[in-house]
């Protein structure tokens, strides 16, 4: 294996760690609350640190891999956030949970401003690209909830943030030896950005920024609520924290297929007119989450998450095709930080409609809300122009 091939290895690997620890807890929270003595919706907002950190920076992470190193900085993101779990899973009391959590979402804050420039530079097909390290992501997603769940069931809760701070340590440790050439790659030079007109990149970052926050707060409060959703609402098929992360991690491996869908229809066709689709199909089946049970209800949150996972690769694809190399970290790291910020309210959003109406129907139809929204600005994008052409 090339170098090249290693090194993209490793960095869709970081992906999956990335949201694998972001969401552990909010499956052994289920399992925490009786050791603990505490419900559902006091514990829940514990991991707020966690999720603003991992939103604020996002910027200082961008800038600093623009300035100094990006290799190095996902050196620090792999050893990093592997101790903050470790630690973690040491934790005794809830501030001490809340502090690990915290630094855990500091240096997850890493990976995508980081890792994503890393991936799209130089690369001429960005959707496939993009599309595959979505896959590893959402792999992270599924199986946190799945080893969490497993690990919360048979030798306690706290091995779910022990072991896999390990593996990252050692990951770490592996890619440290690399040291690859950075950001050089075979692949011909992709298209150069287009030159566009003042007004319209403001336009585009307008409209961006409210798709931005709308899909990050769709994203995060799916992802933070599921477990306790099929916790109540699959009765019928299992009541085992086991089971229910294994639902979850069903759920999250079938929608995980969708960013590779989205990402080569985003080499063959305009970004607008996927990006479009994938938000009309978003909001009916979140509504519709909101009202179903057990079968029906495990269907529809199969589709529900394919359509948010498979919106992820457009925004990114937009920043790859819109933006420099040379400050192109610094870009993701903006965009992140709307994203990740927007999705930290989502933690107590959840946490308030369960604690005040003891169902997650006025959550979902939220969503919905925000999806229609998300949708609208899709509708309104200006059309992608033509790359200027590359230079020789």
């Amino acid at each position: 294996m090339s170098g090249e091939r290693r090194t993209r290895l490793f960095l869709n690997l970081g992906h999956t760690l990335d949201h694998l620890f972001m969401l552990i807890f909010p499956t052994v929270v289920l399992a925490m609350s009786t050791e603990l003595r505490r419900p559902y919706a006091e514990l829940l907002p514990l991991s707020l640190g966690g999720f603003i950190a991992f939103g604020a920076f996002s910027i200082p992470s961008g800038w600093l891999a623009d300035r100094w190193s990006r290799f190095g900085m996902m050196v620090v993101f792999f050893f990093g956030i592997g101790t903050a779990s470790i630690l973690t899973g040491l934790a005794r009391s809830p501030f001490e949970i809340a502090a690990g959590l915290t630094l855990i979402g500091a240096f997850a804050a890493i990976y995508h401003p980081v890792g994503t420039a890393m991936l799209v530079a130089n690369t001429p097909r960005v959707g496939r690209t993009l599309g595959v390290n979505g896959v590893y992501g959402n792999m992270g997603l599924a199986f946190s909830a799945l080893i969490a769940g497993a690990m919360a069931d048979t030798i306690g809760w706290r091995w779910a943030f022990i072991v896999p701070g390990v593996i990252s340590v050692a990951l770490g440790a592996a890619f440290a030896t690399l040291r690859p050439r950075v950001g050089a790659v075979s692949a011909p030079a992709r298209p150069a950005p287009a030159r566009l007109p003042r007004a319209v990149l403001a336009r585009v970052f307008a409209l961006l920024t409210i798709a931005v926050v709308c899909n990050g707060i769709i994203f995060n409060a799916t992802t933070v609520s599921m477990p306790k959703v099929f916790d109540e609402r699959l009765v019928a098929l299992t009541q085992s924290t086991f089971g229910i992360g294994a639902l979850v991690c069903g759920v999250y491996m079938i929608a995980a297929m969708a960013q590779l869908i989205v990402g080569r229809l985003i080499d063959r066709r305009p970004v607008k007119g996927v990006f479009v689709t994938v938000m009309a199909l978003q909001a009916p089946l979140l509504f519709l989450a909101g009202t179903m049970q057990n079968a029906m209800m495990l269907a529809v949150a199969v589709a529900m998450m394919f359509f948010v996972f498979g919106q992820i690769p457009i925004n990114d694809a937009m920043i790859a095709r819109y933006t420099a190399d040379e400050w192109r970290a610094r870009a993701y790291a903006v965009r992140y930080v709307m994203s990740f910020s927007a999705s930290a309210l989502s933690v107590p959003l959840v946490a308030y409609i369960y604690r005040t109406t003891g169902d997650f129907g006025p959550l979902f139809t939220i969503l919905s809300v925000l999806a229609l929204v998300a949708f609208a600005a899709a509708l309104t994008f200006p059309r992608e122009p033509r790359p200027a052409a590359a230079p020789s």
